[in-house]
């Protein structure tokens, strides 16, 4: 691993420590992490957008909930590289399907030889894309109503309730949602006055707005976790 990728990697992180979040990932997250996922950290780390990739030890759990849910028909929501997508594919069987949604090819297209390489681009369904419409489309097919086992959401952020809400009715109860950057720096608990202005602006409050919507929904199970830039993980419960 370059030491851009290493660098990019630490300040994913949201403990205090940087040393303790370093033994995080040196002890049990890098040994795990497959050689595809390592090379696509080591590619991104060059783009001048590095720190959108999903941080690794966030992604370790999203593996460990996909198994969870014998997770065969997903959607991602925000590509980017393709760290997330790829850990996916890498985790769902052979027949599986992932319908992968952004607006920008061109930075998939970075990660797509690793993943052709590692032989699981068959069950990837690519589409270059604003996601609500394509949500949209798959639900005017009652058939994809509560078929789906596993969605991934790290895009626009003012669009996250509007996604959840779709979400939900894609999902099959028990499926989970998983959405990134719900702590947005750690500055969700910082007082308005007091957060650096690129940290500003209308994406943080709708990250508190989705925030309060979650905590209210009575139709998930919630959990909010310190990973990466936070990850809420919310199953499906009706």
């Amino acid at each position: 691993m370059t030491d851009k990728a290493k660098q990019a990697a630490s300040s994913k992180g949201l403990l205090q420590s940087e040393d303790l979040y370093r033994y995080i990932l040196e002890t049990s997250v890098y040994p795990r992490e497959p050689e595809p996922l390592k090379k696509i950290r080591d590619v991104t780390a060059d783009h001048p957008w590095a720190m959108m990739g999903t941080a690794p030890d966030a992604g370790q759990l999203m593996a460990m909930l996909l198994r969870l849910v014998n997770a065969k028909k997903t959607i991602e929501i925000g590509v980017f590289t393709g760290y997330s997508l790829l850990l996916t594919a890498l985790t769902i069987p052979e027949d599986g399907q992932i319908t992968a949604i952004d607006v920008n090819r061109e930075t998939y297209e970075i990660g797509l030889p690793i993943i052709k390489k590692a032989g699981v681009d068959h069950k990837i369904n690519f589409i270059e894309s604003e996601a609500l419409s394509v949500l949209d489309q798959l639900l005017k097919d009652s058939e994809n109503e509560g078929s789906f086992d596993y969605a991934f959401v790290d895009a626009d952020k003012d669009n996250y309730c509007n996604y959840h809400e779709r979400l939900m009715k894609l999902l099959k109860v028990g499926g989970i949602a998983v959405y990134d950057n719900t702590l947005w720096g750690g500055t969700v608990a910082v007082p308005e006055e007091q957060v650096p202005d690129h940290f500003r602006g209308s994406s943080r409050q709708t990250i508190l707005d989705l925030n309060r919507s979650l905590a209210d929904d009575p139709r998930v199970q919630l959990s909010h976790v310190a990973l990466g830039d936070g990850i809420t993980i919310c199953r499906r419960i009706f």
